[in-house]
């Protein structure tokens, strides 16, 4: 299916489809609603955020600078100690001389690289701090931007669906007309039978001979099978403008192919056979095929050879009015025959 090509698997039938049409301009209003919504609480979230890190950030710099003036004074008592302490040989003084050196070095080290060791401390904090602060106050000066980004893919998405979906118009709406002419045909006796979506293709195209036509495959909307025969019925959703429209297919030709096929398959030697309908003392009977095309829309006035045009209003009554010539085992063995030609 079209939208399952384009990773839409959203909708579970064409009525989820029609209303998502229908509310397009109503979803998108919610999620930039939602997403403004998500923003005033990140905004609420940076002004509870940034003092706790202010705090974190003058606490962690307090604990730094104990830790390292303590250590620092260590150091420096340990240097007093190592000069008031006399050093009695050669061997202790060598000793003495070498740590002297070393404490002096290492405070000296530790007073210079005071304020880097400080900063190292808090320096994550800052960054998250910094981070923080920036977006802040980006929203605050910038409010509509800061949801249009938010929202961004979510709305490029919503769009990407129904650009996707508006592409199957045509579709849809003929779908639901489909939907109206069964609803309507189901309402006839449990002597009818209806096939939606019949499709058939031949190894061999079968010769058209009257129209010069080679036909290796047809599909039709719909094929109602009842006591008084066969109709092949075409459903259109069309608008008065696609009535007028030159270069949409003619439904009347579509449907005069469909018919010569499925005479060609129902009425043969081989047919007869297998359909065996009850014979009639004048020789065996045809099965006769009505052409049907139901506009659910608007019609047009002018009417067609060997194809009637109907209102979906006026389809139940033209079906109706045909006496039957098939008993109801001879009407099930033509609705079997159709469905295993069906694909």
């Amino acid at each position: 299916m079209h939208l399952e090509e384009n990773n839409i698997p959203d909708f579970k039938s064409l009525k989820e489809v029609m209303d998502f049409q229908k509310s397009y301009t109503i979803l998108r209003q919610q999620l930039i609603y939602h997403h403004e919504n998500l923003i005033e609480q990140e905004k609420n979230l940076l002004n509870v955020d940034l003092p706790s890190l202010d705090i974190a950030i003058e606490t962690q710099r307090e604990q730094s600078i104990q830790i390292l003036t303590s250590e620092i004074d260590k150091l420096k008592k340990q240097l007093n100690i190592l000069t008031i302490t006399p050093s009695t040989n050669f061997f202790q003084k060598l000793t003495s001389s070498f740590r002297h050196w070393y404490y002096k070095r290492k405070i000296k080290h530790e007073e210079n690289n005071f304020e880097t060791v400080v900063n190292m401390s808090i320096n994550k904090l800052v960054e998250d701090y910094q981070v923080k602060s920036s977006r802040y106050q980006f929203i605050t000066s910038n409010f509509n931007e800061a949801v249009r980004e938010s929202a961004q893919y979510s709305l490029s998405e919503l769009e990407r669906k129904k650009v996707a979906i508006d592409s199957l118009n045509s579709y849809i709406y003929g779908a639901l007309g489909e939907q109206k002419v069964v609803k309507i045909l189901e309402t006839l006796s449990d002597e009818y039978f209806l096939i939606n979506d019949f499709s058939v293709s031949f190894l061999r195209p079968i010769y058209n001979r009257q129209e010069n036509d080679y036909i290796s495959s047809v599909q039709i909307d719909h094929i109602l099978v009842g006591p008084s025969g066969v109709f092949i019925i075409e459903t259109k959703n069309w608008s008065e403008k696609s009535l007028e429209n030159m270069s949409l297919r003619s439904p009347v030709e579509q449907i005069k192919r469909t018919n010569f096929a499925l005479f060609y398959l129902l009425n043969n030697e081989k047919s007869n056979y297998y359909l065996r309908l009850d014979r009639h003392h004048w020789g065996d009977k045809k099965i006769p095929i009505k052409n049907l095309i139901v506009l659910t829309n608007i019609k047009p006035k002018e009417e067609f050879q060997y194809v009637k045009i109907l209102t979906i209003n006026e389809l139940l009554s033209y079906v109706n009015y045909f006496k039957p010539i098939f008993s109801y085992n001879e009407t099930k063995r033509i609705v079997d025959m159709i469905l295993q030609v069906n694909e």
